[in-house]
């Protein structure tokens, strides 16, 4: 919403103060200012000049010398090549050292050999258009007007009314009164505690009674609260004074002409969108408010055709369609050249009923944006006479006796009581009652006792806790003591969160960087990574109103998720990739129920010489920094997305932890990667349960430690975790640390077998070892060893 400061003090009357004061000020009390630009502030040393002679160029056929004079005493010569010009004009004159908009700057020189001390401006150059003067001409110098200051020397900006203030403020949805101009007054008003000075408009009128010439009915009361019109006849269309065509300008609107000027200057003024029809094209001089029929189309101003449904509410003659109620008039509805009698429409829509039209429509206009957040219907009489006055000052028409009215608005104001020592106590303020009455009289409210009634226009204030938020806010927020919060929360991070945190921490010390992939997917992504049809995790929650099939399910499944970012940096000609994913994956239950949301760790890479190994390596590491420890690994073939012979899927506890491996080659050209790509998934919520964040520390050893070497024959097909958890039992609490430092194959082996060989690590905590000791222990080792299938490699 901009505002116009020229404007805005026909009704508030401000020292002058500089706008920054200004613009906190009345921030602090609750009217965000978003920025404020001063208009024309990028044109600089140009100023009004009169053309006291003209002759040609000696060496041109189309450039004129001009002898201008600009109020310093000896005339200026500057050359242009506009045709427009006569003796006696008075026009823009860019000055030597001059500034115009877009950062082009003037400096006298010779054109054809003749000395030009600056440069005769049109409309253009100054940031104008035919719309901000229609008298002008669009390809010439811009000649002055009679409604411009004639006044020689004089800057040019002030002279041609270019140098309002226009102040853009952020308004929330909950005050549509501001989005107005005298909304804001009413603001700034109490901000400064300034007088505020409200216009009650004055219609002349005496042209014949209106009321016989049209018909109006509301047939849906509850889309439309109240509707008025007045007529307008001998309607004279033509351009709108200078005054208003600033002010519009100004506030961002662009000027049209007198009528459609009016409309706007109303809807900026009074926070209500206008109309104007012309009574021709209203057949039967019947309007009713009502939906639309099945099949009924219109073609609006826009000149586009749309198809009504019957939850719209439009403005209907006896016949068709001529508006979208609240949105856009039909295209017959606008005021051309030869309208000569017009009807004035001012009503109240309700706000859902716009929001969702314009937005079932696919457009959304001043009027909507200002209906959709629920105007005060009280307003509509008082906005329909203000049309009508500035009908008559601009002399627009002759305007007719009688308003046309179908009202079934209500007139009260909501009541709410003034509870001083609840304000006080919510507050921690000492204001007595007066003070907050006072306040409160600012904003319109009156009292019935200690009763506040609410203004209509504020259907905001609905509790005693939106009664304290106004009288702070003029009290000033920075007044009011802090405290501390009782009982309030400690800023730290659930045991959950730090567990998150160090995954994450984890694998970017491991090398793999964070990705976020949205939770939903296509139901083909399924088949891309080879999930049976009979699997239960193709059963996915469906989205009822998904974006496209390709989002239509929440996933079941992350892996589909990371293949296909892996796949994305691969087509991008990303040499190598190593990512993660912290996702959560949505596991149905019954019918009745949400789904379980389940935390799923997903990495994934290729490139960079990754292999099983590494793979395995960093879900190792990666478990050991977490302290979850008792877990299995066991190769596995069954997993359809994987490698049948480079996969192994972990367990704890006898529950499923998680799979690693590399992806099949078919789910990797499914994805266009040619690569071998590596992934493993782990269920975060059992890797949680498992964690041992219990920190225990151990005294530094006082005995010496025993070292032995074991160098194990075995089938190749024995898992070399099979033999360290044999060794771990038959060692007991004696081991202190075991460590795989040899896995060999070859000639000196027999087909089919392996050598495999460990240093360990023996130690008492209250004596040494002796070799009795440590021989018995060791026999243990090889008992339990023998019983998987290993024996001492001779």
């Amino acid at each position: 919403m901009n505002l116009s400061m020229r404007w805005l003090k026909e009704f508030v009357t401000l020292d002058e103060m500089p706008m920054r004061a200004f613009t906190e000020a009345i921030t602090m009390s609750g009217s965000k200012v978003e920025g404020w630009e001063k208009e024309g502030s990028e044109i600089e040393n140009v100023v009004v000049g009169q053309v006291l002679k003209l002759e040609r160029h000696p060496d041109s056929d189309h450039l004129w010398i001009c002898q201008i004079d600009v109020g310093a005493g000896e005339p200026l010569q500057i050359v242009t090549g506009a045709q427009n010009l006569q003796e006696n004009d008075f026009v823009p004159v860019a000055l030597h050292n001059s500034m115009l908009p877009g950062g082009k700057k003037i400096k006298k020189g010779k054109l054809r050999g003749v000395e030009s001390n600056g440069m005769l401006c049109s409309l253009g150059e100054l940031g104008l258009t035919q719309h901000d003067f229609p008298n002008a001409i669009e390809d010439g110098i811009f000649v002055l007007g009679d409604d411009c200051d004639h006044t020689l020397g004089k800057p040019i900006c002030e002279a041609i009314g270019f140098d309002d203030t226009k102040v853009e403020f952020e308004i929330t949805s909950n005050r549509p009164d501001c989005f107005s101009v005298i909304g804001l007054a009413r603001e700034a008003a109490a901000t400064f505690d300034k007088e505020l000075h409200l216009h009650t408009p004055v219609v002349k009128g005496g042209h014949g009674d209106c009321t016989p010439l049209l018909d109006v009915k509301i047939e849906e009361p509850d889309l439309c609260y109240i509707y008025s019109a007045k007529v307008v006849k001998n309607v004279r269309v033509k351009p709108s004074p200078r005054w208003m065509r600033e002010r519009l300008r100004a506030m961002g609107v662009r000027p049209i002409n007198n009528i459609v000027d009016i409309t706007n200057y109303v809807m900026l003024e009074y926070g209500q969108p206008m109309h104007a029809f012309d009574l021709r094209y209203v057949d039967d001089a019947t309007i009713r408010v009502r939906r639309a029929k099945a099949g009924e189309t219109i073609t609006t101003l826009d000149g586009v055709d749309r198809k009504l449904t019957e939850k719209q509410l439009v403005i209907a003659d006896a016949h068709k369609p001529i508006a979208i109620a609240g949105v856009m008039g039909g295209e017959y509805s606008g005021i051309m050249d030869d309208t000569t009698t017009i009807v004035f429409e001012s009503a109240c829509f309700n706000g859902s009923s716009v929001r969702t039209t314009a937005r079932d429509q696919g457009m959304r206009t001043d009027a909507s944006a200002r209906y959709e957040k629920g105007l005060d219907p009280n307003n509509c009489l008082p906005a329909l006479e203000r049309a009508c006055e500035l009908v008559e000052m601009l002399d627009a028409g002759d305007v007719m006796d009688g308003v046309i009215v179908d009202d079934h608005s209500s007139k009260e104001r909501h009541r709410i009581h003034l509870d001083v020592d609840w304000i006080n106590r919510f507050l921690d303020t000492n204001l007595s009652a007066d003070e907050m009455k006072a306040t409160l009289t600012k904003l319109d409210c009156q009292f019935d006792g200690d009763d506040i009634l609410v203004p209509t226009f504020r259907p905001d204030l609905e509790h005693k806790a939106d009664i304290a938020e106004e009288i702070v806010r003029f009290y000033g927020y920075n007044k009011v003591p802090g405290t501390s919060l009782n009982g309030g929360a400690q800023g730290k991070y659930t045991p959950r969160q730090k567990f998150l945190s160090k995954i994450g921490d984890t694998m970017f010390a491991l090398g793999a960087s964070e990705i976020m992939t949205y939770s939903f997917i296509s139901p083909k992504y399924y088949d891309k990574i080879r999930m049976p049809a009979d699997s239960p995790l193709r059963k996915s929650i469906v989205i009822s109103n998904p974006l496209g099939e390709d989002t239509s399910i929440m996933r079941t499944v992350a892996l589909p998720s990371m293949l296909e970012v892996l796949s994305r940096n691969y087509n991008n000609r990303n040499e190598a990739a190593c990512l993660f994913e912290l996702a959560s994956e949505y596991i149905p239950t019954t019918e009745d129920k949400l789904p379980v949301e389940k935390a799923t760790l997903v990495v994934g890479m290729y490139g960079n010489n990754a292999d099983f190994f590494t793979v395995k390596g960093m879900a190792e590491q990666l478990l050991e920094k977490l302290s979850v420890t008792d877990y299995d690994i066991a190769a596995s073939s069954e997993e359809y997305s994987y490698h049948p012979g480079r996969c192994a899927v972990l367990t704890i506890g006898g529950q499923r932890l998680g799979v690693i491996g590399e992806i099949h080659p078919e789910v990797a050209e499914n994805y266009g990667i040619d690569e071998r790509v590596y992934c493993f998934t782990l269920d975060v919520d059992l890797l949680f349960a498992n964690a041992k964040t219990d920190k225990t520390y151990t005294p530094l050893p006082k005995f010496p430690a025993v070292t032995r070497d074991l160098a194990l024959l075995c089938d190749d097909a024995i898992p070399v975790l099979d033999l360290e958890k044999a060794i771990v039992r038959g060692a007991g609490n004696l081991l202190e640390k075991i460590k795989l430092f040899d896995v060999y194959k070859g000639a000196q082996i027999e087909a089919g077998k392996k050598s495999v060989a460990f240093n360990i690590v023996l130690r008492s905590s209250d004596s040494t070892l002796t070799d009795e000791q440590t021989n018995r222990v060791m026999k243990k080792v090889m008992e339990e060893l023998e019983k998987v299938g290993a024996v001492l490699r001779s």
